[in-house]
């Protein structure tokens, strides 16, 4: 994740030059007028590059409770399926994860390329990058990983998950940092007063947010969805081989089986090639224990085995508002002097943004929907995104309260890092390789068992503990050991 994003001092924090003559007593010499001038403005044009130079702290924090959310959400969620992802309509906590690591890297491409003047060069550089993640995100979620638990590796290119998080980053990333790159020369270097300046500004980010708010829409509701059908696989299960069959022939459906976003994905990708757990098989159409996990129903609907890929290549591109959004408030960041004018561009959007959301949701015109990335989703969550931006922005850079949020900081200064090794697993799977004759007799284990499950006497509460304990305090420590050791890891 990019490391340098700055803040530009307010109009109250600016030092005003002092022109005053320094008279030397030692030796009855004076000192030069223009000499001391000089050193003055020297001083001075230091003292602003520091406070130019400070790191936004919420910028950093915010990465950081996302990666926290993320690990929070994926280990415990199996515990605790309430804040695990929504099996369709509605928004938990894990939904917010995805439109959150957008919304930042949109924040974070504003400051990135601001210090990249040629465009060959930003070009290079998104290509680059860009590429890094589509290769880690194949590695990681592909199918190559199975961390942590199953310690074998490898794919069956057959099968192989073209699509998941890293890649829908990539994605996000390439288009809304190449629009920037590309319209450096188009765009002012101030920015006029008025509350729709800044929108002019930089319109065709805005128009880039378009065209995809549009593909996604005319497509999701016009496509024609055909009967489609599947073969289940898993060793072991009772329907393992067996065919199933969904009729659909409709239009912009939104529901589980004949949505357009499936759809495209099966077209593009191939049915083997998608996720084959997707969370809707903890829908009520699936079973009686919904919204958690439960035995399949016996008139549970046909597609509740079929896989379905939630990053997918419609649901990818409406997710490009994620990051338009987020480069707004970048630019926000860059152009605004003070606090105020910051935080009510930043609040009122957001709020706008949540109602917004809210009414499209509640009124059945567009449901929230993580699955589909759904309009009132992007709206929904971008807004609270800005919310909790604006939060953090005002405890930590403004009034100062830094200590307690420093492990967010820290981790999200190598968000890279902690989000391989510690969401995805790698460092688990790394001790699980060293067990005691059985794979299922490791540290890992032991730890989880001993020191959490058997002294709370509950395995729900002792698997919530050492994720807060075991994983989240202590990826914290790592990487404010890592900060301290001036260590990070950047694609």
């Amino acid at each position: 994740m990019e490391k340098g994003q700055e803040i530009a001092p307010s109009n109250g924090d600016k030092d005003h030059e002092q022109h005053t003559i320094d008279v030397g007593h030692g030796e009855g010499k004076v000192m030069d007028v223009e000499e001391v001038e000089k050193d003055q403005r020297v001083a001075v044009a230091e003292e602003v590059q520091k406070k130019k130079s400070r790191r936004v702290a919420a910028l950093d924090a915010f990465r950081g409770l996302t990666i926290v959310l993320m690990i929070l959400v994926d280990d415990a969620g199996g515990a605790y399926e309430r804040i695990d992802h929504s099996p369709w309509n509605g928004c938990t906590l894990a939904d917010f994860v995805m439109p959150f690591f957008l919304f930042i890297v949109g924040v974070a491409i504003a400051f990135a390329l601001k210090r990249v003047p040629k465009i060959g060069a930003a070009v290079k550089k998104i290509v680059v990058r860009t590429l890094k993640m589509l290769f880690w995100g194949l590695l990681l979620q592909g199918g190559y990983s199975h961390a942590p638990d199953d310690l074998s590796y490898g794919v069956d290119m057959k099968k192989i998950r073209w699509c998941g998080i890293l890649q829908r980053i990539a994605l996000v990333y390439f288009i809304v940092a190449l629009i920037e790159a590309f319209t450096r020369k188009v765009r002012p270097t101030t920015v006029r007063s008025g509350p729709y300046a800044i929108f002019n500004a930089y319109r065709w980010q805005w128009l880039g947010g378009l065209v995809a708010f549009v593909i996604y829409m005319v497509t999701t509701f016009s496509l024609y969805v055909p009967d489609w059908s599947f073969v289940y696989h898993n060793d072991g299960d009772a329907n393992d081989g067996k065919q199933f069959m969904v009729q659909c022939g409709v239009r912009g459906h939104l529901g589980q089986a004949c949505n357009a976003v499936g759809y495209v994905d099966r077209q593009v990708w191939g049915i083997n090639h998608l996720y084959t757990q997707p969370v809707w098989i903890r829908s009520k159409e699936c079973t009686f224990s919904s919204p958690n996990t439960g035995p399949l129903r016996a008139d549970a609907a046909s597609w509740c085995l079929a896989p379905f890929e939630p990053e997918g290549l419609l649901s990818s591109i409406s997710s490009i508002l994620s990051g338009t959004i987020g480069i707004h408030y970048g630019h926000v960041l860059i152009h605004f002097k003070t606090h105020k004018e910051r935080l009510k561009h930043w609040l009122l959007m957001g709020f706008m943004l949540l109602a917004l959301g809210i009414l499209l949701h509640f009124t059945h015109a567009i449901p929230i929907n993580k699955q589909l990335y759904s309009f009132s989703y992007v709206c929904f969550t971008a807004g609270a995104a800005g919310i909790v931006l604006s939060a953090f922005y005002i405890v930590i850079d403004i009034w100062g309260l830094r200590t307690p949020f420093l492990f967010l900081e820290w981790i999200g200064m190598n968000a890279m890092l902690v989000f391989v090794l510690g969401a995805q697993g790698i460092l688990a799977a790394f001790v699980n390789g060293w067990y005691y004759e059985s794979p299922d007799d490791t540290l890992v284990h032991w730890i989880l068992k001993h020191v959490f499950v058997n002294v709370w006497h509950s395995q729900r509460l002792g698997t919530l503990l050492y994720v807060i304990f075991g994983e989240i305090v202590f990826w914290g420590v790592v990487a404010g050991i890592l900060h301290k050791l001036g260590i990070y890891w950047k694609l």
